[in-house]
């Protein structure tokens, strides 16, 4: 459950795009079982300006309420309507319909820098 194509932060949230473009932010299979049902998700409005490790806004579940951090810096150009009134996508499509935001990178190079398929494996085995 950890697609080879995206990246990943320590945090558990991956990126989809080599950041020439927007790039597509999620939280991982992981995180999302983690976590356990989801109810409810806090996402940033569009033109946002994020720094990478700062809060990007809150996922609650059944179990807790967790901070989503943003895994670059950049603009928020797009943020998943359809979870306000769905955000149970998350647990059934992590890594497709349950997207949450997609961040246009201050610097392209800083998506390369996080961590690939085999590094956040290994990061989740230990």
């Amino acid at each position: 459950m950890i697609p080879e194509d995206l990246r990943y932060t320590a945090e558990h949230e991956w990126v989809a795009g080599d950041g020439s473009g927007p790039v597509r932010v999620g939280i991982t299979h992981f995180a999302q079982d983690a976590l356990g049902d989801i109810v409810f998700v806090q996402l940033p409005d569009e033109g946002t300006v994020v720094q990478a490790g700062d809060s990007l806004g809150e996922i609650e579940s059944t179990k807790s309420v967790s901070e989503i951090y943003a895994p670059i810096s950049g603009t928020v150009v797009a943020r998943n309507a359809t979870l306000a009134d769905e955000p149970e996508i998350i647990n059934g499509e992590p890594y497709a319909a349950g997207w949450l935001v997609e961040i246009t990178p201050d610097d392209p190079a800083s998506v390369a820098a996080l961590l690939d398929a085999a590094a956040y494996r290994a990061l989740t085995e230990s």
